[in-house]
């Protein structure tokens, strides 16, 4: 059962496809290139087919996508791409309606929109299989308690997703980087296992020196070092710059490997 946490504001980091509002993704990072081919670009849509919002996430077989439940809830459907830049022009991929492979997206059982963050995980599971040489990896159970008993800077993180790469809300300097770019950076960890994060999520760094996350990064992996296991999947900010620190959701817990799991059953 998760502990009562996160008590500070904090706003889940889907990005609205077709609004103009300010957000941002991996920032102070650069361009993964075919690092992790793997990670890709999903985009919510209705049951008209209408594109609601975008997410990141991380293809751990053929086909289940592993994202956030704030990503899939409320969705009827899923588009994906995996290429690494859909630049200079997105709608030569179809995007944002028609990606390399829809599927059905799944939210954990025990998920409330009101406190998203206390189980913010999602699985989309493929219409289609798409094969590649390697997927994303799970954790262990309660893998990530080990870094509890560890100074911080042995805890080191790589973060991948997709969406702006900077925001400026402020109405007198509202700037954005758009570019729809599978972005990488390498947070630290802050914080874990305190009564802040509960034991359902973490703490990671959000500056200039080590990159972080933001919108339009939801669901997105944060793998260990530079492993291909998922540690957990990007969740919340606190602040509508992204700046200082992020929120990552642990997938590592008894029910979220089981929820995963049991969309992997039959493969």
């Amino acid at each position: 059962m998760r502990h009562k946490a996160l008590a500070a504001t904090i706003a889940a980091l889907a990005l609205v496809v077709l609004a103009a509002s300010p957000a941002s993704a991996i920032t102070d990072g650069s361009p993964d290139g075919e690092a992790h081919p793997y990670v890709g670009l999903m985009v919510a849509q209705d049951d008209a087919g209408n594109p609601m919002w975008r997410c990141s996430g991380t293809l751990i077989s053929p086909t289940v996508y592993v994202t956030a439940g704030h990503c899939t809830f409320g969705a009827d459907h899923v588009e994906i791409w995996f290429q690494s830049n859909l630049e200079p022009t997105p709608a030569t991929y179809g995007y944002p309606f028609t990606g390399q492979v829809g599927g059905t997206p799944y939210t954990h059982p025990q998920y409330d929109d009101a406190a998203f963050y206390l189980y913010d995980l999602g699985v989309v599971v493929l219409d289609e299989p798409v094969q590649m040489a390697t997927y994303g990896a799970l954790p262990g159970l309660d893998q990530l308690d080990q870094f509890a008993n560890k100074t911080k800077k042995d805890a080191t993180f790589t973060a991948v997703g997709y969406g702006l790469q900077k925001s400026f809300p402020d109405a007198t300097a509202y700037k954005n980087s758009a570019l729809k770019t599978r972005m990488v950076s390498t947070p630290k960890l802050i914080s874990i296992n305190t009564g802040y994060t509960g034991d359902g999520s973490l703490i990671l760094s959000n500056n200039a020196n080590t990159g972080g996350t933001c919108s339009g990064d939801s669901g997105g992996p944060n793998f260990l070092g530079s492993s291909n296991v998922i540690a957990g999947v990007t969740s919340f900010g606190k602040n509508s710059t992204c700046a200082g620190t992020g929120g990552v959701y642990r997938i590592d817990r008894a029910d979220d490997l089981a929820f995963i799991g049991s969309f992997l059953a039959d493969q």
